[in-house]
């Protein structure tokens, strides 16, 4: 016996308090007497270790939460990922990240002035958010594949709010509005980032994120259509099928433009069309066609830009087609964003859909590439990452930037090997802000809109994509469609917010109607090829549970609604006693759905133990009234009595206050539907600690006191585990590494008889030789196992897996029927039908 220590001052003032206040500490104490700690274990003293789990404590709890000096020195360690990798840059880095560099600097420059003109600004300001967002991001990035700037989506979405703030203030600068924009959205991201709730992103889901990009691409392209056939005199922002039905009605007013625009976006897909080719006819020369396809976009500007200036040069008054014009070398918006209440209040209404798009847009893109390419994002850590960049940018005039997912993709191909890469990205843009403006001037406007389409139209999910999320989650289709639809028909924002609610109220739905299933015992055989495991006549296994043998019993849905062959007759665990499995968490939502489906169920398979609790009429409740007068009550004599429900917890990880009062509840009213017996409650395969604690705070996991002798008619049954014996884990290596150390001897040997039979025939034989090393060998190999300790059957020591305080808590659903059928047995109480074994 262990000793205690007696109670301390603070102890005996805590219980002092207690008493004063009537908290009763030992309330959870179900027999009336001391402490459990062993029970009739089947275990004596000599063959078994005394194990009583302890509770967690709050204090514990906090301990674990509260942050280390060595977790916060982690913690700033981890804000600048590129410590990580920096000191180990090389030659071969430096190259890869060279090409790719160039490559995404080449695509940035055209794609950014053309997503400016989306955001209702000038095409300076586009390569202003494109220098600053590969500038900065790789100091912070966890990703190499990332590249931040404007994007499609975002841009309409400044685009939007910049018009919406000209009507009713008209004297904001565009620019000012859109920097604005992004020193908050920013702001919210960065702080997001630092307090580590990146996680908040994986309640978007992937349906959600693919209706959005959907619906965007085509609200987007509609709204370019108009602008690349010349087009003018209706609204390409309103909602996407009122830009449709105006482009067509407009199409006699198409200009010049035109031409410019439709020959372009031919010459985009085309080339597109002739290099996939190529690398597929050619797959040696894969490369060469990759790096000329990413460059189309720069050829396809250059080449009209080029034949703008020809006809352009001479017509500067009065252009045949719309071009872009000046375009300010340098910085010129550089300084301090203007940031007021009234900026803050004209965009409030759109700071909810711009800082999701800002957050899954990239989260979204930088976790498929992570898992393409083989490493992990930290999404807080991304977030970071967002939110400086749109937190400083807008000094040098950017605006809100993002994850490109088309130079993401270009980036990743063009074979990045670190995140420096941006770096690269930046000198090419920062080449392009100061010495290309006067090539800028020719680029035709209908030449851009082409590029916008053709960039955006990868953003659709395409039909096979759609048919395989069918397969998967036919629901989730029909939110995919709904998002889409509200997208064209309202607007991206509203498409945004519909999709995510529609997604949450699912998730919500789904976990509040979680149903849980009764489960059967099944004895299973595995099968290698057309013959058994272990032999057809391996009598010994067909007893046993080890997960080694062929032969085990296992658990499976009594309706088959797993999907199990309903051929497999299903056996029912015992008469009177249920295995019920929670199919996902139990937590206050679900508790109701999930405890009223159970009660219903047993009360349809069972009879009440007692059939004359109610000798008078009036006695009986309003909902259980009992037969009409003059007639014998219905006893259902061919049902068993309810003996025990076994829970089986594998889903569960945290339960709550309100969950665990629906439960006691439950017992409460089985308890008197089997009055006057007790229901014994068994709870299996519980993975959290704080769940323990909190189910036996509740009376779970001690026998029922049903008199004065109960204990002694009480029969627990423990899991234990060998330590030191032939099946332990030291055993297993210790025997691997002898027949390791026997081969190499066996090897060696043979070597030596081998070189001495080289040596004339006075040698030993080699065969003899050989012979006597291996009989030596082995002599020694069982020698050496014999002095083993780890195979001495005396040095053997069993211990309990789970604590004797708590003896109805079992490891798997094997014991707790175990258990349960034993007590059942014991108290003398089966019905006579299906008793038999114990299961194995």
């Amino acid at each position: 016996m262990v000793a205690l220590d007696s109670p301390g001052t603070g102890t005996k003032i805590g219980h002092a308090l207690a008493k004063g206040l009537g908290i009763k500490l030992n309330y959870r104490n179900p027999t009336g007497k001391e402490d459990i700690t062993r029970g009739e274990s089947v275990f004596s003293v000599s063959s078994a270790d005394t194990y009583v789990e302890q509770e967690p404590t709050v204090a514990e709890w906090i301990r674990e939460v509260t942050p280390t000096g060595r977790g916060m020195l982690q913690y700033f360690y981890n804000m600048f990922p590129f410590v990580h990798w920096i000191g180990r840059y090389n030659g071969t880095w430096l190259f890869g990240d060279l090409v790719a560099g160039i490559t995404v600097g080449a695509v940035v420059v055209p794609q950014g002035m053309a997503y400016a003109t989306l955001a209702q600004l000038d095409v300076q300001f586009g390569l202003y958010s494109s220098f600053m967002g590969v500038l900065i991001y790789w100091f912070f990035a966890t990703s190499k594949d990332i590249t931040i700037g404007p994007v499609a989506v975002m841009s309409t979405i400044v685009g939007n709010i910049v018009i919406q703030i000209k009507q009713t203030n008209p004297d904001l600068p565009p620019h000012v509005v859109a920097s604005a924009l992004a020193v908050i959205c920013g702001a919210i991201i960065f702080f997001i980032g630092l307090i580590r709730c990146g996680w908040i992103v994986d309640f978007i889901s992937l349906a959600a994120i693919s209706a959005f990009m959907t619906g965007s691409a085509i609200n987007i392209a509609a709204g370019q259509v108009p602008t690349m056939l010349g087009e003018s005199g209706f609204d390409t922002r309103a909602s996407t099928y009122l830009v449709i039905i105006n482009t067509l009605k407009y199409l006699p007013q198409c200009k010049l433009d035109a031409a410019m625009g439709l020959t372009a976006l031919a010459m985009l897909y085309i080339i597109r069309s002739a290099m996939n080719f190529g690398a597929r006819r050619y797959p040696n020369k894969r490369k060469l066609f990759f790096f000329l396809n990413t460059l189309r976009t720069v050829f396809v500007i250059l080449l009209y830009t080029m034949i703008s200036w020809l006809v352009q040069r001479n017509h500067h008054a009065k252009p045949t087609f719309k071009i872009l014009g000046t375009v300010p070398r340098g910085f010129q918006n550089s300084g301090a964003p203007t940031i007021n209440v009234e900026i803050i209040r004209a965009f409030a209404s759109q700071l909810p859909a711009s800082v999701i798009v800002l957050l899954i847009e990239h989260i979204a893109i930088a976790k498929s590439f992570g898992r393409v390419n083989n490493y992990t994002i930290d999404p807080s850590q991304e977030m970071i990452a967002i939110g400086i960049t749109n937190l400083l940018g807008p000094f040098l005039g950017a605006y809100p930037a993002t994850g490109s997912f088309s130079r993401t993709a270009i980036k990743s191909k063009a074979g990045v090997r670190t995140p420096l890469a941006g770096l690269i990205t930046a000198v090419v843009v920062l080449l392009a802000i100061y010495a290309l403006p006067p090539v800028f001037y020719y680029i035709p406007s209908a030449s851009l809109s082409a590029v916008i389409i053709h960039a955006v139209g990868d953003l659709i999910t395409p039909p096979n994509t759609v048919y395989q999320f069918w397969r998967i989650s036919p629901l989730e289709v029909i939110i995919f469609f709904a998002g889409v639809l509200v997208t064209i028909f309202s607007s991206i924002e509203n498409g945004i917010y519909t999709t995510i609610c529609v997604s949450v109220a699912v998730l919500l739905f789904r976990v509040v109607k979680a149903k849980g299933r009764f489960l059967g015992r099944v004895k299973i055989r595995s099968v290698v090829g057309d013959h058994y495991m272990n032999g057809p006549s391996d009598k010994e296994n067909m007893a046993s549970n080890d997960p080694d043998s062929s032969v085990r019993n296992i658990f499976l849905p009594l309706e088959h609604n797993d999907g199990s062959n309903p051929q497999i007759e299903v056996e029912t665990p015992y008469p009177g006693i249920f295995i019920y499995r929670f199919s996902e968490g139990y937590n206050y939502p679900n508790a109701n759905h999930y405890l009223d489906y159970m009660v219903a169920s047993i009360f349809k398979q069972t009879r009440r133990t007692n059939p004359n609790m109610y000798p008078k009429l009036g006695d009986r409740p309003w909902n259980d009234p009992g037969p009409r007068r003059g007639k014998a009550p219905v006893g259902n004599v061919d049902r068993p009595t309810l003996k025990a429900i076994i829970l089986d917890l594998s889903s569960v990880n945290n339960v709550d206050i309100t969950s665990v009062q629906h439960l006691i509840d439950v017992r409460n009213q089985l308890d008197r539907y089997a009055a006057p017996d007790r229901v014994e409650w068994h709870l299996a395969c519980i993975n959290n600690r704080w769940t323990k604690r909190a189910f036996a705070s509740a009376g779970f996991g001690f026998p029922n006191p049903e008199g004065e002798d109960s204990l002694s008619r009480w029969k627990p049954v423990f899991s234990v585990a060998e330590i030191g014996g032939a099946s332990s884990a030291a055993a297993a290596a210790e025997n691997r590494e002898a027949e390791r150390e026997l081969k190499r001897r066996r090897a060696e040997d043979l070597e030596a008889a081998r070189a001495r039979s080289k040596c004339g025939p006075d040698a030993i034989s080699p065969t003899d030789h050989d012979a006597a090393s291996i009989s030596s060998t082995s002599e020694e190999f069982d020698k050496d196992l014999g002095i083993s300790k780890a195979y001495a059957r005396t040095s053997t020591r069993v211990v309990v897996v789970h604590g004797l305080n708590r003896p109805l808590f079992h490891i798997d659903l094997t014991s707790a029927l175990q258990s349960a059928i034993q007590n059942v047995e014991r108290r003398g109480e089966a019905d006579g039908k299906g008793v038999g074994a114990l299961p194995a």
